[in-house]
């Protein structure tokens, strides 16, 4: 995680204080339950609930000697309490306390992202419905197709949202795992019971048949959901660029007062919020990939994967952290020039609205394909020699429709007329 993209709430998730401290209270609850068990003394779990937090710098030097982290971390732990040291990791492997801890700070990171999930999805929703009727030309390949509104693009980024939202939930599940097993996943020095209360009051659930670790599919599909939900503010952000271009002109992302566009050109104001989102997206795909690498590793384990999640597990989460955040402070300042948008769809010189004329003409007795010739001859000739497609239409003395009905044809209402179902919908629809 670097300082330009992690933002104070993620950085502490995954900072390293946290963690020697989820660290510690995942062996702190292990001597409780040896206690619970019989085996260890009271005065042992009291003394390991009371001793201070292992220090990072001396946990660092002491991993100079021991080139082991957790070894190094059980060393200083066991060294700082008042009585009962022995019962330290006591029936444990190193992965009983890493992937346990993991299970913690995916479950926390997870539960943050989540948080910040429904906040665009709050702020998108709001300016859905505030742009419900501000008209414009839909694209399609980049080419005008029909009258449409801003708010029901905004619409489609919500319900995408709220689905992201379901994925990341699921995700989130999946990977709050933890196991206490030992070595090989047999149990063999530490029984079922205590994994049990060690995970009860961590809030996790038990790997139900792990080998030395909790299994990587389940930290490949979350990288993979996080990967998803970036693609989701990569197509927004993706969007807001294009309509940004000065050939469109209709939406610009927020400037603030004292902002530069450009070091060389006064004149710009450049979509640098979404390109950076964009930039970001490639950065969570590629953690994705790494995070499906990650899961063949050999027989019971090995450590190729452990370098692989001290990068990928942090970073992906801040970066989306970080995304999801810029994403909402654009949409939420995003000026939106509705009368731009109006000039757009009439520059389209009526071509937006050949699929009315054609239904009409079938609806006066055409084939399908005598319509479709028929509009598609005048708008090829709009599209090589200019003019209106209405004009083009009145004057073909093939057009057999009532001139009302013909103009009715070039409303743009009319293609809105039952898009309310739509913000039903989406009035309906809560993130919890």
């Amino acid at each position: 995680m670097i300082e330009r993209y992690s933002l104070p709430e993620m950085a502490a998730v995954w900072s390293e204080r946290r963690k020697l401290a989820v660290w510690k209270e995942v062996e702190t609850l292990v001597v409780e339950a040896w206690v619970r068990e019989g085996v260890a003394p009271p005065e042992a779990a009291a003394a390991l609930r009371a001793a201070p937090e292992v220090d990072p710098e001396a946990w660092k030097e002491r991993e100079r000697i021991t080139n082991h982290d957790l070894a190094a971390f059980v060393d200083l732990l066991a060294e700082s309490v008042t009585t009962g040291g022995e019962w330290v990791h006591y029936g444990l492997t190193s992965s009983d306390v890493l992937d346990t801890a993991n299970g913690v700070l995916l479950a926390e990171a997870a539960d943050l992202l989540l948080l910040r999930l429904r906040e665009l999805f709050a702020v998108v929703k709001r300016r859905a419905f505030e742009h419900r009727d501000t008209v414009m030309v839909g694209r399609t390949h980049g080419i005008w197709a029909e009258p449409m509104s801003f708010g029901l693009k905004l619409a489609t980024w919500a319900f995408e949202l709220a689905r992201d939202h379901d994925r990341l939930r699921r995700a989130r599940d999946g990977v709050a795992v933890g196991k206490i097993s030992g070595a090989v996943g047999t149990y063999a020095h530490v029984p079922p019971s205590v994994e049990a209360y060690v995970l009860d009051r961590l809030g996790l659930e038990p790997e139900p048949a792990s080998s030395q670790i909790v299994h990587r599919d389940r930290h490949a599909e979350f990288l993979a959901t996080v990967a998803l939900v970036g693609a989701s503010l990569e197509r927004f952000a993706t969007e807001i660029r294009h309509l940004q271009r000065s050939e469109v002109a209709e939406v610009r992302e927020p400037f603030r007062s004292g902002q530069k566009g450009s070091s060389a050109m006064p004149h710009k104001r450049n979509p640098i919020a979404s390109e950076n989102v964009t930039g970001l997206a490639r950065l969570l795909r590629g953690y994705a990939a790494a995070g499906l690498e990650d899961v063949a590793l050999w027989h019971e384990r090995d450590i190729s994967h452990s370098s692989v999640e001290r990068i990928a597990l942090p970073d992906a989460t801040g970066l989306l952290d970080f995304a999801l955040v810029r994403m909402t402070k654009i949409v939420d300042g995003l000026v939106v020039d509705a009368a731009r948008m109006r000039t757009n769809l009439d520059a389209s010189r009526g071509l937006v609205y050949s699929q009315a004329v054609l239904l009409a003409l079938v609806e006066a007795g055409h084939t399908r394909d005598e319509a479709y010739r028929l509009v598609q001859r005048n708008a090829m000739e709009v599209w090589d020699h200019g003019g209106t497609l209405l004009e083009r239409l009145e004057a073909d003395p093939d057009v057999d429709l009532d001139p009302d009905v013909l103009r009715a044809c070039f409303d743009p209402e009319r293609f809105l007329r039952h898009a309310g179902v739509v913000f039903e919908r989406l009035e309906g629809t809560h993130l919890a």
